[in-house]
């Protein structure tokens, strides 16, 4: 549990005070009873991080808003674990993540209570800092399905066919960071080369071998987890550890509806270029103003004013 500092009314300094979860509002008033409890999740490429650069620097301002305020920022993306531990580390963010599509929840030790987290415990276990609840299909099982649909006569090539330096050429990431994408647990994702028709062809196959297929910067093949499924889990925890809260997601791409479909306060960022996604426009949800970062940091200041 993280602190919350009472001020003095009339000098407005900080004086010792008691533990409260984390506030969403103006300030502080009358003992400092939060305005509203609120968790932001968020994904990162093309919304937290700029799509061509991977820079969060123009979100700088909203992320300090939030820290100040005490508000969890909850990262939910299609990269791997060892790529958002390294953004983590960047943010200064020691909240829970969700990685590959909802394929895992990453809940630091301590961050609940046991009771809070008990009754979500799909499979899953302690690992190295963290508790971790796998909701995704097993890697090798989608690294044999892009195997037999190559067999099929599509034109797939996964991560896992790829060199680091291809991927690097492929995704714009610095090698580094291309060799922690390589690092898949729950979800490949591949490049297509196909029309249309053949798209709808190669989904009907891949649904038929028991997987799904999304699309972020990339096709992905994943198991029946989603980041949805991902996000209420943590809200229910969350829930439990200190009542209600309002949930807030940020995302840009389809792979993002079912995170922006799990909570209160769905809001989408404009494509690099300009516009939104055509299949998240179609939903009633809130529209950042700006791309990427840019969109990320006016939507919440203008949430941060509104609550």
């Amino acid at each position: 549990m993280v602190a919350y500092h009472k001020y003095d009314n009339t000098s407005q300094k900080r004086v010792a005070g008691s533990h409260v979860p984390f506030a969403f509002g103006r300030g502080c008033r009358k003992g400092c009873v939060p305005v509203r409890r609120a968790v932001v999740f968020t994904d990162l490429d093309g919304t937290l991080l700029d799509a061509r650069t991977y820079s969060f620097d123009p979100a700088l301002p909203a992320l300090g808003m939030l820290r100040e305020r005490h508000v969890p920022v909850v990262i939910c993306s299609s990269k791997t674990r060892a790529e958002i531990e390294h953004y983590r580390a960047k943010l200064r963010n020691a909240d829970p993540f969700i990685s590959e599509n909802g394929g895992a929840v990453f809940v630091p030790h301590g961050y609940f209570r046991a009771d809070a987290v008990s009754p979500a415990r799909p499979e899953g276990g302690d690992e190295g800092p963290h508790l971790v609840l796998r909701l995704g299909a097993r890697y090798q099982d989608l690294r044999r399905a892009l195997r037999e649909l190559r067999g099929e006569g599509f034109d797939v090539r996964g991560f896992g066919d790829m060199t680091a330096e291809e991927i690097a050429a492929a995704t714009g990431l610095p090698l580094n960071e291309a060799v922690m994408a390589a690092k898949r647990e729950f979800d490949e994702p591949f490049l297509f080369g196909g029309d249309a028709v053949m798209g709808d062809k190669l989904r009907a196959s891949i649904e038929r071998k028991g997987f799904r297929v999304t699309q972020g910067l990339f096709h992905h093949i994943l198991g029946e987890s989603d980041k949805g499924k991902a996000v209420s889990i943590l809200t229910g925890m969350f829930r439990r550890e200190y009542g209600e809260v309002t949930t807030v997601a940020l995302g840009d791409s389809p792979n993002d509806l079912p995170m922006l479909q799990a909570v209160d306060r769905p809001i989408i960022v404009e494509k690099h270029g300009g516009g939104y996604d055509r299949v998240l426009v179609a939903e009633d949800f809130d529209r950042a103003r700006g791309a990427g970062p840019d969109g990320w940091n006016s939507a919440i200041m203008r949430l941060l004013k509104d609550l």
